[in-house]
This record gives structure tokens, sequence and C-alpha cells, in this order.
């Protein structure tokens, strides 16, 4: 190593470490983006789509760690969530749907919550391919949200009922007849819970050369 460049190095890469120190911390506690790779929340959520992920929208924590620093929300009924499976480790994205000390159960994908059921209307696009769409509302929700069905796929229509443990929570996908959630992982715990997406930052066609749908850049999630 030359002199000149030991001069450098000792000019610059405290620098440089301190930015990427401050990069990841940020992405670690306040802001982030996911990207999605499977379906398992479409139609909300499609493959390709990058989303911002809110980590300030339940609390604070030290960066790089999940000790709470500040507590100020609970994710609610409805909310899309991020988290860490309790079964494996996997980052994921669901739909929040039981809350804690809430029964929960499915009848034919008809989700019922304390004995009270989802309301179900079929979405503008109906059947196509073989998917039903449609538009659910949860008991309890004021918001609506896309759900698709395929009923050729075997899958678990019919669940519980169920319980929800204190600090824990009940989630699904979107994509209801394609989607590894609580119905076969359990209940996710408030610490696996990273933060809540609010919308797509943009997104990429893997089957069009990953050029940008720039019709989902900036879109809201229902």
């Amino acid at each position: 190593m030359t002199p000149r460049l030991r001069r450098w190095m000792k000019q610059h890469l405290i620098s440089v470490l301190v930015v990427v120190l401050l990069v990841t911390s940020f992405r670690s506690a306040i802001a982030d983006w996911n990207i999605v790779p499977s379906g398992s929340m479409n139609p909300t959520i499609v493959e390709g789509d990058r989303i911002f992920v809110n980590k300030l929208a339940f609390g604070l924590r030290v960066p790089f760690t999940s000790m709470e620093l500040a507590h100020w929300a609970d994710p609610q009924r409805g909310d899309v969530i991020v988290f860490y499976s309790p079964q494996d480790g996997v980052r994921m994205v669901k739909r929040v749907v039981g809350l804690p000390g809430e029964t929960v159960s499915m009848v034919n994908n008809l989700i019922y919550i304390d004995g009270k059921p989802a309301n179900l209307s079929l979405a503008a696009a109906g059947v196509n391919g073989g998917r039903i769409f449609a538009s659910e509302t949860l008991a309890g929700a004021a918001a609506t949200h896309p759900i698709v069905v395929t009923p050729a796929l075997p899958t678990r229509r019919t669940f519980g009922p169920v319980t929800v443990p204190p600090g824990h929570y009940f989630v699904l996908g979107d994509n209801r007849d394609n989607s590894g959630d609580s119905r076969y992982f359990g209940f996710v715990p408030h610490g696996n819970i990273t933060g809540r997406s609010s919308c797509v930052l943009y997104s990429l066609d893997a089957d069009d050369y990953y050029l940008p749908r720039w019709d989902r850049t900036l879109e809201a999630l229902p």
C-alpha cells in the first residue's frame, strides 16, 4: 500500500463507514423497501413490486435488533404488514385479519371474526382464468380490499375456530388459495413485525425484460 493510498484511506474511510452506518440504521429502524417475489398478496401486491415499509408505524426499535425503545400503536385489522415468519424467519408480507383476543375461523373462504362474517362481493374483474376476484370487508373494518380465490387449487378454505393469543396476530394473504399464512404457520408475535406498508414505490415486470410498470408507481395499497 502506497503512502498516498494510506493517506486517502485515513481521510475518507471513516466518512464512508459513517454514511454506510447511517443508511443501514435508517433502513433498519425508520423506513425500508421490500421486494415482493411471490403472488401471495395478489391482486393487491403483484410479483416485482417494491413496497414502502414504514418501520415507525408501531414504534421505535434499536437499529439491527428487535428491542423496542418506544411503542405508540398496534397493528389494526386490514393493515398490510411486513414480518418475519414464526416458522422459518423468512420475511413476509400479509394482511392482518385477527387481533389479540379475537376468535377467527374460515368456512369456504368466508372469514368470521368473533362469529361475525366478512362481507364479500364479486369484483369488477369477475372470473378470469379460473380465478374469482372479489372485494372483502372484514367484520369491524371500514376499508374494503380485493382478494382472489382459485377453486382448482387444493388449500385450507375452512379453518378454525382459533383464538388469537395476547401479543399475536392472525394474518392472511389476499391471494386466498395460494398463500402460506397463519393457517399454516400460526400466529405472528408482535416482536416479529417490522413495519406496515401503505404503497408500492415502483414495480418491475420480470415477464417483460424487467421494464417498469409505470401504472403501479406510488400506488396506494387498499
